[in-house]
């Protein structure tokens, strides 16, 4: 109770101080995209902006205050627990991506009056949310008003950004050389007939030049900006950063090295260019610094689309890592087995068993985000990351779901498994086996070239819909190759997304289902796209699974199983105990020959 009057009496101070800020300014509002000038998802200390201003710690959110109310936004992975973290607080927590949901800039033109200044900072919102605010808010006779960063003056003890160093990825691990990377970009320019892409989102410069840093929490990224051309390339860091071998190579590639600070100054430079960017993810000051000079090309990010396909060195490294993924993911089991019951055990110290036993892999690197582990109503909330406080003990019964990840330099790993501890109800295992069925159709779809990825979510819904019940996160998302877990530029979720699925990709399969208040499940692997067959109608392809760790039979419902569900079943652990068993401890092979069973 002391604990949560505390922190609503910070974020009571916290508006108060924005609120002082925004009177000097003549502001009737202040927009908080909850992102960084790079638009990030998991953000750098320094840019926590959402979480310091609202005390909400999830990763996806918009915030906005007036004078008066204060309203925060975000999606169903995070509605239970937004609405726990905001109680207490003035902030009301609002819905997006639902039916009849109320857009912040909707909520913003129906609490203000016309001739009510809005306030952003530029730097943080991106251009084509810039212009759907705008374009709401003046439809009301409301201004959208660029302003500085009003948290630097208020926010006591700002966190300053980090001063890790950056490092080389090798080509041996990223499998193409730099400067090819950067002929590629050329190549593309020269279809567009444009001069320069701005290089903005931060896997997407790490990934161009080879290069990773730690910046960032779970994600090996470093603060940067670059810009592409024809025939040059800068990148724009913090040279205190870069070691100097680092640096003179290179320069001897031709790469021009410059401050990050000295960004939008050199922009302001440019003239009678035309410049291609990404108006989804390039923040509103880079557009603002090049508009009234040169012509602006907008279009999906050319990089994203080549990073998302992974090259035969990537795929080759992913597998690889998903093989030291998958031993410890064996010893973490048998742990779990061993304790439970036994000692003591709960939500946050299977995080860092999880960690633990992947720390001992080769060329591991960290987690690939903040674990997510959910016992009995805890499974429920779907992106829920306890702390030691307010973790729940884990005992030997019921189910529990784990969701968490590794960074490896050959590859990413993305995993949720949903175990049985004890006890199970016949209503669980009928929910469980719902959501295999679902990953298991996703998983053997075939499908023609040019297929989005909203053409493939029912696969995994179909035997959930057909009850009754859905799930309200998408089904699948790109994986960064040592990179972040979380990218773009395609998706398979219900909403539309006009970049198709194409070999080479690298992506989650993670159907779910969840009840409030009592439990979560989600069985998910990672799969690559490949190339199936080509017929007189065309190429199709399909997928390939990459994740190898059992799931657990216990929890199935074999009659709801149709009989091709059961061989890809025991297909896949076939696979997964022939490539895992050479690697694990000769004492857990009976323990593997266990969870692999045939059903």
């Amino acid at each position: 109770m002391l604990k949560t009057f505390f922190k609503m009496n910070k974020i009571y101070n916290r508006l108060s101080a924005l609120r002082t800020e925004m009177q000097k300014l003549n502001l009737d509002a202040w927009y908080i995209s909850g992102t960084d000038p790079h638009y990030s998802e998991y953000l750098p200390k320094h840019w926590q902006t959402r979480e310091f201003i609202s005390g909400f710690t999830g990763s996806y959110g918009v915030v906005a205050v007036t004078k008066n109310e204060a309203g925060l936004w975000t999606d169903s992975r995070y509605f239970i627990q937004a609405e726990e973290e905001l109680q207490g607080t003035e902030i009301t927590m609002n819905k997006l991506r639902v039916p009849d949901a109320v857009l912040p800039e909707v909520w913003l033109a129906t609490k203000l009056s016309p001739g009510s200044r809005v306030g952003i900072d530029a730097q943080t919102i991106s251009v084509s949310v810039y212009k759907n605010l705008q374009k709401t808010l003046f439809e009301k006779n409301i201004e959208l008003v660029e302003t500085p960063d009003l948290f630097e003056i208020f926010w006591e003890n700002r966190p300053q950004n980090s001063s890790d160093k950056i490092f080389e990825l090798e080509s041996d691990f990223s499998g193409q050389l730099r400067k090819n990377k950067q002929i590629e970009i050329a190549d593309f320019l020269e279809t567009k007939c444009a001069d320069y892409h701005i290089v903005s989102m931060l896997d997407e410069l790490a990934w161009l030049f080879n290069m990773r840093g730690s910046d960032i929490n779970y994600n090996p990224v470093f603060t940067g900006f670059g810009l592409v051309g024809k025939n040059e390339s800068y990148l724009f860091a913090d040279d205190s950063k870069l070691p100097e071998e680092l640096v003179l190579k290179l320069q001897n590639e031709g790469v021009i090295l410059k401050d990050y600070s000295g960004f939008y100054s050199f922009l302001s430079t440019i003239k009678n260019r035309k410049i291609f960017l990404d108006s989804s993810t390039t923040n509103y000051s880079i557009y603002s610094a090049l508009i009234n000079r040169n012509e602006i090309i907008d279009g999906t990010s050319v990089i994203a689309k080549l990073k998302a396909i992974k090259n035969s060195t990537e795929i080759a490294g992913f597998k690889n890592a998903m093989k030291k993924d998958g031993v410890a993911l064996i010893e973490f089991h048998a742990w779990l087995k061993e304790n439970i019951g036994k000692t003591d055990i709960s939500e946050f110290t299977i995080g860092q068993k999880l960690k633990e036993f992947r720390a001992k892999q080769k060329d591991f690197k960290g987690e690939s985000f903040p674990p997510i582990v959910g016992y009995k109503q805890h499974g429920a909330i779907v992106h829920l990351s306890v702390g030691e406080n307010d973790a729940l003990s884990v005992e030997a019964h019921g189910i529990l779901l784990f969701d968490s990840g590794g960074q490896y330099l050959d590859g990413t790993t993305d995993i949720t498994r949903t175990v049985a501890l004890g006890e199970i109800s016949v209503q669980q295992k009928h929910d469980y086996t719902l959501v295999l069925k679902g990953m298991i159709a996703l998983t053997n779809a075939v499908f023609p070239v040019g297929t989005k990825g909203c053409h493939l979510d029912i696969l995994a819904r179909k035997s959930l819909w057909e009850n009754g019940l859905n799930y309200g996160h998408g089904t699948g998302h790109g994986v960064g190759h040592f990179l972040n877990v979380h990218e773009g530029p395609f998706a398979i979720r219900q909403e539309f997304n006009e970049n198709a699925i194409e070999a080479g990709m690298v992506m989650s399969n993670e159907p779910a289902f969840y009840r409030e208040g009592e439990y979560g499940i989600r069985t998910e692997n990672m799969m690559v796209c490949i190339e199936k067959q080509e017929t007189e109608f065309g190429k199709f392809l399909g997928f390939e699974t990459l994740t190898l760790c059992p799931i657990d039979t216990t929890l199935i419902d074999i009659e709801l199983m149709t009989s091709e569900e059961k061989s890809w079943l025991n297909s896949y652990h076939n696979k997964v105990n022939s490539e895992l068993k050479p690697l694990i401890k000769k004492e857990l092979h009976g323990f593997l020959d266990e969870l692999t069973r045939e059903i």
